[in-house]
């Protein structure tokens, strides 16, 4: 019988419950051991790792953001998950065999064609956008969806219905009805 770990693809039941049992966990060290009000979330990462290379690179630029005074710029427990998310998955990937390497993924090349530098402008501005979208509703779909679903909350049930329609639809919109 093959390792779990080094499966190539995981059970969804095994993986789900996985993520319950993380999700719990994650309640419970937040609210319980460092006295936070938050959950799960990620997009205030971002927000601090640009204010991060901000405070580098013009760091009176900083100090004169009303948004920085606010929100603290430090690496906290939120910035170690989305480090811990991307190191799992590249963990996961090479155990399973499943990594592989590519600059234009096949759906991309077959709509706009094999360039590497237009890819990367699209996902760049993609990604703009989506932060964007998550700053302005107060939390990403990881903050919303999962930790507005574990505490039952009908906004993080409409939020994430909200998020899965508008990703259909984008995808729609991007690449068109596939056969």
């Amino acid at each position: 019988m093959k390792p779990v770990l080094s499966a190539k693809r995981w059970s969804p039941y095994l993986a789900g419950a996985l993520v319950g049992i993380l999700s719990t966990l994650t309640v419970l060290l937040t609210t319980s051991v460092l006295n936070k009000p938050q959950y799960l979330g990620a997009s205030t990462t971002f927000v601090r790792v640009a204010g991060i290379t901000e405070e580098t690179l013009a760091p009176e630029h900083v100090v004169a953001n009303e948004y920085f005074t606010k929100t603290k710029i430090k690496v906290d427990w939120q910035m170690m998950v989305v480090c811990g998310i991307f190191l799992g998955a590249l963990l996961s990937a090479r155990l399973g065999k499943s990594s592989l390497y590519e600059t234009v993924p096949p759906i991309w090349k077959e709509s706009f064609g094999d360039s590497v530098l237009l890819r990367g402008v699209a996902a760049f501005i993609g990604g703009a956008i989506l932060l964007f979208g998550a700053r302005l509703a107060g939390g990403c779909p990881s903050g919303h969806g999962l930790s507005g679903n574990m505490q039952l909350a009908v906004s993080g049930l409409l939020a994430l219905v909200f998020f899965i329609i508008s990703g259909v639809v984008t995808a729609r919109f991007i690449y068109g009805r596939r056969r």
